[in-house]
């Protein structure tokens, strides 16, 4: 994570836009593109889903890619080293869903 963070930063500050990067604007940025991605799939039965993945790999990874961007780039911006905020929130997550309660469920952890 921490080259691809370099990498991108790189490339913001090559083109001089982190002066457009507050906050908000970056967090809307973020929302965008997981709705972009979202996009790849809204109105699509299971099959014309199963299919639109065969099909547009490729596309639906840029999507991703773009997600996965604004994530990072977010995260350097606030200072936020993500692979502890990840551990600790699975460590957050392993105790509202125990395994016992939660397994082959989809219930919220307030509802197990």
């Amino acid at each position: 994570m921490k080259d691809l963070t370099e990498k991108i930063t790189k490339f913001v500050d090559d083109r001089d836009w982190r002066q457009f990067h507050n906050p908000k604007d970056t967090a809307i940025s973020l929302v965008l593109e997981a709705t972009e991605y979202l996009e790849h799939f809204q109105w699509k039965n299971p099959e014309e889903i199963k299919n639109h993945i065969e099909n547009k790999k490729e596309e639906i990874g840029e999507e991703l890619a773009d997600v996965l961007y604004w994530v990072l780039l977010n995260a350097h911006y606030l200072n936020i080293d993500l692979e502890k905020a990840v551990e600790k929130k699975l460590e957050k997550n392993a105790q509202k869903y125990p395994i016992e309660k939660a397994k082959g469920q989809h219930t919220k952890y307030t509802e197990l």
